[in-house]
């Protein structure tokens, strides 16, 4: 639904594309008197939190040594907590990004020379510090952890990223690595700092046996197109959807052949429990980063705000987070003068070390 360009062709998307889209959890606002589960700021008790997304161009093979945009994608990638990688499932995209006859190019292809590219960026990253690294080693105060997080800082790896990876792969000391071990500690720093969650598109028009390939090894089966119709419908008040059903509703006066075309997309919705595109969105931000949705309020008995708008914010969080990190997550002021919190269904004061979870309703004390 946004102003991007689209086509079936190689580098429609020069610049990145900015935007807003949003993930779908339940509203708690059904548990409260007389709302009918509705409390405005959800639809029928769907409650949809505002993620910002980078849509950014395909790469192409040895993307990583600079061919195609190559380098523009990497620098836009080390600021993304996690990738959606959308690819063709109806193989009628060959590796250059070329339109070719449906079922002609494997789409596993791509997908493994995605996290191809990745892990040789990462690296390369690591080969050209290499010989720094070495050069620090020899210092009394090393610290292979710290010194590594700093190299991997343009790749977006956090020091948390780098530690977890040292435990996973076995190497010797910093100076005796070949290229192989090198290889192997991207290739586990890319999993932990760059996620990727593949969305296996236009299962529609999609041979089955791509799709069940792709799906066994996890991907998310999505028609855009058919997400794209039931939107626009929506808005115009011919069906009865939200982004994220199995199901929708004809509600408006339609012809026979927008009929049709509404049935066959019921169709897909029915045979994949929805369009996917929700579900790709949903899954990347809770499955894979295992973030959870919380609401603050000022009043713990009404679940509003000042203005008495009920449940009127809703943030996500990292697991395991507490009340200081919502007050932080706020606003930086709120969290450098937090005191403490309630909880909004007990209605009681909680520990700052409490950690949250998905649905917690809090009201933030300031001192």
């Amino acid at each position: 639904m946004a102003d991007a360009e689209v086509g079936n062709y190689p580098f429609t998307t020069i610049d990145a594309n900015r935007g807003v889209a949003a993930v779908r959890t339940e509203c708690p606002c059904d548990e409260l008197e007389g709302l009918d589960g509705y409390c405005g700021n959800c639809r029928k008790g769907r409650r949809y939190v505002p993620v910002e997304l980078i849509d950014v161009a395909g790469l192409v093979p040895d993307a990583h040594e600079g061919r195609g945009l190559g380098n523009q994608f990497l620098d836009e990638l080390r600021r993304a907590d996690v990738i959606l990688h959308v690819v063709d499932a109806s193989g009628g995209t060959d590796e250059e990004g070329e339109p070719v006859e449906v079922g002609e190019h494997d789409p596993r292809e791509d997908v493994e020379f995605l996290e191809h590219e990745l892990e040789m960026w990462i690296a390369g990253v690591l080969s050209d510090n290499l010989n720094g690294l070495v050069r620090q080693s020899k210092t009394p105060d090393f610290d292979l952890e710290e010194s590594l997080a700093e190299v991997l800082t343009g790749v977006g790896a956090s020091e948390a990223d780098v530690r977890r990876a040292l435990r996973e792969v076995e190497l010797p000391p910093v100076g005796d690595w070949d290229e192989e071990q090198t290889v192997a500690l991207a290739r586990e720093i890319r999993r932990l700092s760059k996620p990727v969650l593949v969305v296996a598109n236009k299962v529609d028009v999609a041979p089955e046996e791509y799709v069940d390939a792709l799906v066994e090894d996890g991907a998310v089966p999505a028609s855009a197109e058919s997400e794209l119709a039931l939107r626009r419908a929506d808005e115009a008040g011919v069906v009865d959807y939200a982004p994220g059903d199995d199901t929708f509703e004809i509600t408006g006066d339609v012809s026979d052949e927008q009929r049709a075309g509404l049935e066959r997309i019921r169709e897909v919705v029915e045979e994949y429990g929805g369009t996917g595109v929700q579900e790709g969105l949903d899954s990347a931000v809770y499955d894979f980063l295992n973030y959870f949705t919380a609401y603050p309020v000022e009043n713990e008995t009404r679940w509003t705000d000042g203005s008495g708008n009920v449940l009127p914010d809703a943030f996500l969080l990292r697991e395991a987070s507490t009340p200081r990190d919502l007050a932080y997550t706020i606003h930086s002021d709120i969290g450098d003068d937090y005191h403490h919190a309630v909880d909004g269904r007990k209605k009681q004061r909680i520990s700052d070390d409490t950690e949250l979870e998905e649905g917690d309703v809090i009201k933030i004390v300031t001192a």
